[in-house]
């Protein structure tokens, strides 16, 4: 795609044609163009906005696809029956079709341009709610980064550009819109999205938008932690999960998600706890690529293992038993971590299980390994037994045996554990004299 997307001298916005650009309907979600038509067929313009151009234009497939429109929320719900509303912060209409959501926002004001009380910023400049409805080109310049900020029209199918999103694309470039700091400070999460979006995208940080990231990267501590973990399962759950973790690292966000993490990576010990979630990010990656399922719970227990581990030694050592040392070591470490980012218990109790399988894991033999064998969250321990090995942490022939021992038959894995096991008799009970009643 080589057609340029920069304004004009006027100010408006470059609106290349259909012959000019490669989106086709073809490529369109058809419940997505169901919304679209339905919008123009009532008399509210449509478009097609975000990610889902962006994707289009570079010849991806997109994941989802969101509309822009001048129809308000409620307009919305009307011309829907499968339409609910949702959010406080952006109050928005989901058209739900099935298992598939389609998006519809409406087109929202300069967070400058009007004073209302439908909007809020704090002290931080952080806006904390937005409702105040605009123009196109106003909400053009109120989305983040110049390649989200691209309308597929779906009047004369074009696609309008008004901060140069075609530019960038074509130059490979993620760059904010507006002044940086001002965009960083709005909303936090920016951060965040840069590093998923250029992970994604093969892309590089504009200078001027990357320079503010490192020394905003503290904003995050206001986000709230609900929030925080629906923003790492798309770093760490889209297939590039090592990639994010290394450009997190580099940008200094990293810490602000895992805290206690960082901490143990500043003084890591013959590389083990960077090369254990390495280790892991590329596992991640790896299975969801194969398509293979992959759980939270599993990403939580690589990135907050180092921390338990210390954690559990310092308790071993103050007396307490190996196991308990582990189980309340556990327990401290996501107390902790759930102050900063939330995790629900569906996923922190079978992490626990997995982290307490280790020690069962590391005493091979006898009927005890048939009983784990048996676990429910065997599997997954299994793998981060692998994990481990692979770090250097437990020797590799601890993996293999393990390996070994799931591939043998019952009866192999009867003689694996009782190789020289006597057989016991059982013993009989002496019988009992008859006595006679008379001399």
């Amino acid at each position: 795609m080589s057609q340029s997307g920069s304004t004009n001298n006027t100010g408006e916005p470059a609106v290349i044609p259909r012959s000019r650009h490669p989106v086709s309907r073809a490529n369109i979600s058809p419940n997505a163009l169901k919304v679209l038509y339905r919008l123009k067929d009532a008399g509210y313009q449509g478009h097609l906005v975000g990610g889902g151009v962006r994707d289009l234009l570079l010849g991806r497939e997109p994941k989802d696809f969101d509309i822009a429109t001048d129809a308000h929320p409620e307009d919305v719900r009307r011309l829907f029956r499968n339409c609910r509303l949702i959010g406080r912060r952006f109050r928005l209409a989901h058209v739900l079709f099935g298992r598939e959501v389609i998006e519809v926002a409406t087109f929202r004001a300069r967070q400058e341009s009007r004073d209302s009380a439908a909007r809020h910023v704090d002290e931080d400049g952080r806006i904390v709610r937005d409702n105040v409805y605009g123009t196109l080109e106003e909400d053009a310049f109120r989305r983040d980064f110049t390649v989200n900020a691209l309308y597929y029209n779906i009047t004369d199918f074009s696609v309008i550009d008004y901060a140069g999103g075609v530019d960038d694309l074509n130059a490979g470039v993620l760059r904010l819109i507006g002044d940086p700091e001002t965009r960083f400070r709005e909303d936090p999460v920016r951060m965040l999205r840069a590093v998923r979006f250029v992970t994604k995208l093969g892309f590089r940080i504009h200078p001027d938008t990357e320079r503010h990231i490192t020394e905003l990267a503290g904003l995050l501590a206001d986000i709230p932690p609900a929030r925080l973990f629906d923003e790492m399962l798309k770093l760490f759950m889209g297939g590039y999960a090592l990639a994010n973790f290394e450009a997190l690292r580099h940008y200094n966000l990293f810490g602000q998600l895992f805290p206690l993490t960082e901490r143990s990576l500043a003084h890591e010990q013959e590389h083990f706890p960077l090369t254990l979630i390495s280790h892991g990010m590329d596992n991640t990656d790896k299975r969801i690529a194969a398509d293979k399922p992959v759980t939270p719970a599993f990403l939580f227990a690589v990135f907050l293992w180092q921390p338990v581990r210390e954690r559990a030694a310092q308790l071993e050592a103050g007396g307490q038993h190996p196991a308990q040392a582990m189980q309340h070591a556990g327990s401290q470490i996501i107390a902790e971590q759930v102050k900063v980012m939330s995790l629900p218990k569906r996923f922190s109790l079978p992490m626990r299980e997995i982290w307490m399988l280790q020690l069962r894991l590391a005493n091979k033999g006898g009927r005890r390994s048939l009983r784990v064998l048996a676990h429910p969250r065997f599997r997954a321990a299994y793998d981060f037994l692998l994990l481990r090995a692979q770090a250097g942490e437990e020797p590799e022939a601890l993996g293999q045996w393990w390996t070994d021992f799931q591939e043998q038959n019952p009866q192999q894995r009867e003689q694996e554990d009782s190789p020289t096991r006597p057989k016991t008799r059982r013993r009989r009970r002496p019988r009992r004299r008859a006595t006679g009643g008379g001399a």
